[in-house]
């Protein structure tokens, strides 16, 4: 159930943090803290989705990602910053949302992609995914790609002069042909087949050709910087339910016009399971070496590198030292010309911009930290030279802003952006790193926030704030999300986000630990993490509450089986029945994973692992929140616990079902309404407090 969350920090500032928080575009003096944190200030965020730095070093293009209160959901815009003087300027300003920004050549040029225009128009404004450049100058984006049907992804090539492209083609390949497109608006389980088309677009003469054209398809590509290597991550189809374990990295030869498959015994055969994903292809600059990374759901993800030797290929897969844990979503990328890969690196709740150096068949060199200190990297780039470094850096201060440093020397990151500069008014949480010792004498750790003028020796009402994932963990930076963090501190509450056993970041054997234990060792984890708190004077006893999303909706659930030491609670998008969710979700081998086997191979460990079958022991007032068309926990599970808890057993319950929501949110009325159900049900139940009435518009 991966619901790629992010965390968040505040305590005494390392020496790195104070730095952070000064630099270029930061100014001449901090305003004093004196906004309360509100409901609506969640909306005002801003969110680097990604950063990508101009070959001359000169510029770095990210993506905003805001709210639009006005319509009702969110979309991001491309901006570029001057490196030396710090100055933003927007580049974009389409309501359709842009995205996947990519360099010119000569630094003069941002491209992206768009979905411009609507249904029925004229392309490039026809509603489907084109690309556009935009002037680093600014001025009216201008659009490089007019297909009828749009592209899925695009590259630019090194030197400027091609642009690579995705597009989709549809068949329909099994006897049942003529009823499939007879009736062509259903969804079918399998016999329609979308496939990848591969293109190569040359930007002088406006020609395209057709490169890969095979019964494929390309879920991510990378293109060499000479040019003569295509990597593609693929799957063999496209079905209505996810082929886990199929998808493997093809290579287009351009010499030869041929697509090879690299061998996958490392993260097939000779990995703890088949069903990992696979991302973030990286080719170094000779076009020698390819790396990828493979996550797993409940075992580590492995960084693994393709050493190409002509027809030779040697397969290695790297050691992690401390066994970090490979950031997700985050891209890989070689530094300059060397075979020294860089990549995100989380251990125990940071997440830093690393390096392992000197990459070779059989062996590697040192590991090498470039951004150091109490930071959360989202995002990264490197200049072709490998000279600069770009990250969208976290800290105690503020979610993400732009920061480089150089790859020689001693780190010394410099802010670039500002795109949250209101937040420098508010009273950020007191936020520190707490740990205990947690199921089987181990220690577990977690992030506690506590109001802005908290005062050693006062007793709150405590809010347990758990993490999806579970292969997820909090971390140790501002954040402020509808699941828990930033806001209820300012409501007097202390929060407290346990990374539980299953989370990245500590450890092999910790993350593994949770594999045939779910609804078991992490509730043993959270439940001694919340005595820990009581110990301590923090938490009041008498006036708890715990919430979480997708894994920390389970996690939830089968905490108000256990206990009913908590007052109210809220779980969104949470599983009630093992054997249900591996039928239903669209990544079944995540149940797998974590039960060991198929419903009828396990049939035990299914029943142990699922709430329902504790249900009539729940006494909690229970919320429960949950998208109508969620795919990974489908809607079934929280109405059969709502009708468990309400109809059967009269436990104080409502169902909240956001219509058209998928497993995460998009909807600006629907994040306000979850924080607004949780705040009523939390202060009724929790604190005490009548209902009342909302006011009237």
């Amino acid at each position: 159930m991966r619901l790629r969350l992010h965390p968040h920090v505040l305590c005494l500032l390392s020496a790195l943090s104070i730095l952070l928080a000064a630099g270029s575009a930061s100014i001449a003096q901090t305003p004093a803290r004196t906004h309360d944190i509100t409901v609506e200030d969640y909306f005002t965020q801003g969110f680097i989705d990604n950063c990508l730095i101009s070959p001359d070093g000169r510029y770095v293009a990210f993506t905003d990602l805001r709210w639009d209160l006005d319509a009702d959901t969110r979309h991001t815009d491309v901006w570029v910053t001057d490196v030396q003087t710090a100055k933003m300027r927007r580049l974009t300003f389409d309501p359709a949302g842009d995205g996947n920004p990519g360099w010119s050549a000569d630094s003069r040029w941002v491209y992206f992609s768009s979905k411009r225009g609507e249904k029925g128009g004229q392309p490039p404004l026809n509603g489907k995914t084109q690309v556009w450049k935009a002037s680093v100058d600014g001025g009216e984006p201008q659009p490089v790609t007019r297909f009828k049907g749009g592209v899925e992804d695009y590259v630019i090539s090194a030197d400027g002069r091609t642009l690579y492209y995705v597009k989709s083609s549809e068949e329909v390949e099994d006897p049942w042909k003529d009823l499939r497109k007879k009736f062509d608006d259903l969804e079918y389980g399998k016999g329609v087949l979308n496939y990848s088309e591969l293109w190569a677009l040359d930007l002088e003469t406006w020609r395209s050709e057709k490169l890969v054209d095979e019964n494929r398809v390309i879920g991510e590509f990378a293109v060499s910087r000479d040019g003569k290597r295509i990597a593609m991550i693929t799957t063999p189809t496209e079905e209505l339910i996810t082929n886990e374990g199929l998808s493997r990295v093809d290579i287009w030869d351009k010499s030869m016009n041929t697509v090879t498959t690299l061998p996958d015994e490392l993260w097939r055969a000779q990995a703890p399971s088949p069903f990992g994903w696979l991302e973030g292809l990286a080719w170094s600059a000779d076009g020698k070496k390819l790396a990828f990374r493979v996550d797993y759901d409940g075992f580590p993800a492995e960084l693994l590198v393709a050493h190409m030797d002509g027809a030779n290929v040697t397969m290695q897969r790297l050691n992690r030292p401390g066994q970090f844990a490979p950031g997700e979503s985050t891209d890989l990328q070689w530094l300059g010309s060397s075979y020294d890969l860089c990549f995100v690196s989380e251990q125990r709740a940071r997440a830093r911009v690393a390096c392992i150096r000197n990459v070779r068949p059989g062996a590697q060199g040192a590991y090498e930290i470039f951004t150091p200190g109490e930071v959360v990297a989202k995002s990264f780039s490197l200049t072709p030279d490998g000279r600069t470094l770009a990250a969208a850096l976290g800290d105690v201060t503020q979610p993400g802003d732009v920061f480089i440093t150089p790859t020689s020397g001693k780190p010394n990151p410099r802010r670039i952006t500002r795109i949250n500069p209101q937040i420098d008014t508010w009273k950020l949480p007191k936020i520190e790193i707490v740990s205990w010792i947690g199921a089987n004498g181990d220690t577990v750790e977690g992030i506690l926030e506590l109001p802005f003028d908290y005062q050693p020796g006062q007793k709150l009402p405590l809010h347990v704030a758990l993490h999806g994932g579970p292969s997820a963990a909090d971390m140790f930076y501002f954040e402020y999300w509808i699941y828990g963090r930033g806001l209820w501190a300012s409501l007097g509450w202390a929060v407290f986000a346990p990374n539980y056993r299953g989370s990245t970041g500590y450890g092999d054997k910790f993350l593994t630990d949770l594999i045939a234990r779910e609804c078991d060792i992490e509730v043993e984890d959270v439940m001694k993490g919340v005595d820990m708190l009581i110990e301590r004077g923090i938490a009041d006893p008498e006036k708890m509450a715990v919430s979480g999303w997708s894994n920390g909706g389970l996690v939830t659930n089968c905490i108000i089986t256990r206990t009913d030491r908590f007052k109210a609670a809220s779980s969104g998008a949470g599983v009630v029945d093992m054997a249900l969710q591996w039928g239903i979700e669209d990544t079944p081998g995540h149940v797998i994973n974590y039960m060991e086997g198929l419903p009828w191979e396990k049939p035990e460990a299914y029943l142990k692992a699922s709430p329902l079958w504790d249900l009539h022991k729940v006494k909690t007032p229970t919320l429960i929140h949950v998208g109508g068309d969620d795919p990974r926990v489908p809607p079934a599970h929280s109405k059969a616990l709502f009708r468990a808890l309400d109809f059967y057993l009269k436990v104080p319950t409502e169902l909240v079902i956001y219509p058209g929501q998928g497993h995460g949110l998009r909807k600006y009325t629907h994040r306000k309404a979850k924080l607004e159900w949780d705040i009523a049900w939390f202060d009724h139940y929790v604190l005490g407090k009548e209902m009342t009435e909302p006011e009237k518009p």
